[in-house]
């Protein structure tokens, strides 16, 4: 969320960077409703004034015997103690107009990042590593897995509908395998702290990473006012809202390996073979609260993380940087790594890495505090998948597939697989 001071001093690098995003510009129309909430505030303001100083006469009138002087003064009074009353109402309509406005907003991007309207506009930084090379036509992973007979797609629907998926056996080994490999990689290796949250949160949690209020429809909404997490994102970021951190505890870099559940609102017909888009997924997540200074090199250090397990898998990928209409609500500056499918001879998301800035510190009111220094500063938040593992799972068996429909086990993964080589 922004600071509304900031569009009032910057309306015009407020409206470009909307711009950039394809949002129509919206300093006018915010500053507007700002204008009448400070107007009434003011109102408000002089009839307490008013009030107090009425209220002194009151007393001067009596000893002085002027009745009725003092009874027009204590008519007064009274008549300006409603309107404040009523005043005081119309200020949290006023402030609330403002800030469900605000919320509804995007943030922009940095300088840096490259002017887009789609996935097209996204820029290359760079690539690891080479396409394996196969002397046989690739198969996609759903087909190696129902060969197998370790994805069951007709078990899942009929249990839950489309867009689930039943693992089995040595599949569904390697699925766990691999997410233990990510969490033990960022905990033992990267310095993350691991955090196992609730996979079920409050209103507040999501509006504070900036799910809510605009993408509802993206979420699945349990009962007693609570939300399934899309993403672990938000419980884990959410840990520092309403708190003053202390600066030298800062970084805090946090992980978690926990099921995520989106709706899929948008997607429909989209990725409908297999379990590349579903309802539910299982994700390590990276989660860093910096200072204000430090976000940036945060940015690349958790970008570095996600790669070094892909690296470690040898799976080749790509890394994009998101142009301004391909990123996602909060952030300021995402970084996409992209690895390499062969048997659907494509590159595939299966990493972003985001800077929000004080994005959603704003939204959580998460905030710290330099030594010597009486004000307080709005955190920096990081987000990044460390990395998704169902789409991983997709990914090694697509690239260590042989002719016989066999899959080659990772050896980083051996250890997590009792020794296991080859499945199949």
């Amino acid at each position: 969320m922004f600071d509304i001071r900031w569009i009032r001093e910057n309306p015009e690098a407020f409206d470009a960077g909307l711009k950039a995003r394809d949002h129509e510009p919206r300093a006018a129309q915010l500053l507007e409703l700002d204008d009448a909430r400070r107007s009434h505030v003011t109102k408000l303001q002089e009839a307490q004034q008013r009030r107090n100083s009425a209220s002194k006469e009151i007393g001067k009138a009596k000893a002085s015997g002027d009745e009725d002087g003092a009874q027009a003064l204590m008519k007064e009074v009274a008549e300006i103690k409603a309107f404040i009353q009523a005043g005081e109402e119309e200020e949290r309509k006023l402030d609330a107009a403002l800030q469900e406005a605000l919320s509804r907003i995007p943030n922009i991007g940095l300088s840096d990042v490259p002017v887009g309207a789609d996935e097209n506009d996204n820029v290359e930084l760079h690539m690891w590593g080479e396409k394996p090379s196969f002397d046989f036509t690739p198969k996609e992973h759903y087909e190696l897995g129902e060969a197998q007979g370790g994805m069951d797609f007709e078990t899942a629907a009929k249990l839950s509908g489309s867009r689930f998926t039943v693992l089995k056996g040595q599949i569904a080994r390697l699925e766990r395998a691999l997410g233990q490999f990510m969490i033990d990689l960022h905990t033992e290796e990267h310095g993350y702290l691991e955090v196992s949250p609730p996979l079920l949160v409050r209103d507040e949690a999501l509006f504070g990473t900036g799910q809510l209020p605009k993408f509802a429809d993206d979420l699945f909404r349990a009962t007693e006012g609570r939300w399934l997490i899309p993403t672990a994102e938000v419980p884990l970021t959410n840990m520092v809202a309403g708190e003053i951190l202390d600066s030298t505890a800062l970084p805090i870099r946090v992980t978690g390996l926990t099921y995520c559940f989106r709706s899929e609102a948008g997607s429909a017909g989209r990725d409908v073979r297999g379990m590349l888009r579903q309802h539910q997924f299982e994700k390590c997540e990276l989660v860093s609260i910096t200072d204000a200074n430090s976000s940036l090199d945060e940015l690349e250090r958790m970008r570095e993380c996600a790669e070094k397990v892909l690296q470690k898998l040898g799976l080749h990928y790509r890394v994009m940087t998101l142009c301004t209409g391909d990123m996602g609500f909060s952030a300021r500056k995402t970084y996409d790594i992209e690895v390499w499918l062969p048997g659907q001879d494509a590159y595939r998301e299966i990493s972003s890495c985001s800077v929000c800035g004080d994005f959603q510190a704003r939204r959580m009111n998460a905030r710290y505090r330099v030594d010597g220094d009486k004000a307080l500063q709005f955190a920096h938040t990081l987000n990044g998948s460390g990395v998704a593992v169902g789409r991983c799972l997709i990914a090694v068996l697509e690239n260590y597939q042989q002719a016989d429909g066999s899959i080659v086990v990772p050896e980083v993964l051996r250890p997590y697989m009792n020794g296991l080589e080859k499945i199949g």
